[in-house]
């Protein structure tokens, strides 16, 4: 299989070029060039797998012509063993048709450790191949930071410097960065917001003497590879709620647009999804957009989610390259207008289309704490800021939209000990961290400010980074 860019101006590329590639040389995303499509007869085959083999036969196509099946069901093993659940991601019935699937049991306790650490043995098993060596760049809102540290810590292969927004992320987010001692690892506390950083980690990418100095690749979900992993539970959720017989939805807190672009996939790929619910927080441009037809950049506002302090998601130019139907340079440039002049201007039709499938969802820090409470007396269910949001949506607009009796299932995307504060404030508990992180309030912390200026951001990269080919 081969990946194209949805800016139509990259070559295609293999899976392993794909995935060391990140971002492609034009400024797009990577995405395959046809999907493979599942028939009901092998999802029946399907229901009966662990999470871990279920994974194999999802994401054969992507892979297999470059990795191998033997090499890419080991690498499947390891990215999963290590989960602290039989599961790997346990669903939880709350209520009638609706269900929550936990997505925190992986090291760092949230939902990107099911893409991450899969995607550093891919990073090492390619490394090790090649025998060469890549710098490693990422933005974080909060938690792609420290999964994707955890995933290639200690590498001798790969650097990974982190960029995240300086007091914009939660005390134990940034811990699980900041506290990690390997000699690889960087962390970059940015004067800025996460879109400042996204930014920057973009500029890197598009300076070419850059990219081929540092061996650049990426962790963000800009990398497909990151895309990629998390279709996985989605298929896993709705085989174990009865599909391919029954259809099944989603809802999903959202500020990347990744996980529930994940999702999107997932259904081009043969999984029964009527529809996905996209839940933001007070800064709303995906609820704008979805509900409003109104795809309009506001200033970042903080908030009790703030992985979802977000109002430019990188990955909803992979939707919109469907929705240009597959026109690179109509994408390329509506990117552009967007980025100059605030304000997206989509496809004739495109709103009444995604619409079909999409709704949008807003909760305020009040309703956050509101949800948060109701749930935990409800329910008896302990619930952090951004899981609270997807479980309102599901509840609210599952009864408004199902009408077929569809289990509707929220992405429980961290561990409620990740946000002490806000779930105290909600519920008056304070969740404790599991046993292996209980010290890391008191470990030693490393990280490095740096103003919001991509000069002094490169220059901090250079000066750190063992891959330099200049």
């Amino acid at each position: 299989m081969r990946f194209i860019s949805t800016r139509g101006q990259s070559p295609a590329l293999s899976f392993e070029d794909t995935l060391l590639s990140g971002l492609a040389p034009d400024g797009g995303l990577y995405l395959p060039e046809s999907w493979p499509l599942y028939s009901e007869s092998k999802l029946l085959e399907w229901q009966h797998l662990g999470y871990a083999d279920l994974a194999k036969q999802v994401l054969a196509p992507f892979i297999l012509d470059d990795v191998g099946e033997t090499a890419f069901a080991e690498l499947v093993d390891k990215a999963y063993a290590a989960f602290d659940h039989p599961a790997i991601a346990p669903l939880k019935q709350l209520d009638h048709d609706l269900w929550i699937m936990e997505l925190f049991h992986g090291p760092t306790l949230a939902f990107k450790d099911y893409a991450l650490q899969l995607v550093g043995q891919l990073f090492s098993h390619v490394l090790a191949k090649r025998q060469t060596r890549i710098t490693i760049v990422g933005a974080t809102s909060g938690d792609t930071g420290s999964a994707a540290i955890e995933g290639v810590r200690g590498s001798e292969a790969a650097d990974i410097f982190i960029l995240y927004p300086k007091g914009r992320v939660s005390e134990v987010q940034r811990r699980q960065m900041t506290t990690v001692p390997d000699a690889n690892v960087h962390c970059l506390a940015i004067d800025g917001t996460f879109d400042d950083c996204q930014d920057m980690v973009k500029a890197l990418f598009a300076d070419e003497a850059a990219r081929a100095d540092l061996n650049l690749s990426a962790v963000n979900s800009i990398n497909w590879a990151r895309i990629m992993a998390q279709i996985v539970y989605y298929f896993w959720a709705g085989l174990q709620l009865g599909a391919p017989q029954r259809v099944v939805n989603f809802t999903v807190p959202s500020g990347n647009f990744g996980n529930v672009f994940a999702g999107y996939a997932a259904r081009k790929m043969g999984l029964p999804i009527d529809w996905l619910g996209v839940g933001s927080n007070r800064n709303d441009i995906l609820f704008r957009y979805f509900e409003q037809d109104d795809m309009s950049m506001q200033a970042v506002e903080p908030s009790l989610a703030p992985s979802m302090d977000i109002q430019v998601s990188s990955n909803f130019e992979r939707l919109l390259f469907d929705l240009c139907q597959g026109d690179g340079a109509l994408v390329a440039q509506t990117i552009a207008a967007f980025r100059a002049t605030g304000t997206m201007q989509l496809p004739q039709g495109a709103h009444e289309e995604v619409r079909r499938l999409f709704t949008g969802f807003r909760y305020d820090d009040e309703q956050i704490l509101q949800e948060m409470s109701q749930v935990l007396t409800s329910s008896a269910e302990v619930l952090d800021p951004h899981t609270a949001i997807a479980f309102a949506q599901a509840r609210i607009q599952g009864q408004e939209r199902d009408h077929c009796h569809a289990p509707t299932v929220a992405l429980a995307t961290a561990h409620p000990a990740k946000f002490p504060d806000a779930v105290a404030r909600a519920t008056g508990l304070r969740p404790g961290l599991p046993a292996r992180l209980s010290d890391l309030l008191e470990r030693p912390e490393r990280a490095q400010a740096l103003p919001c200026d991509y000069a002094a951001v490169k220059a901090h990269i250079y000066a750190n980074a063992r891959q330099t080919n200049r």
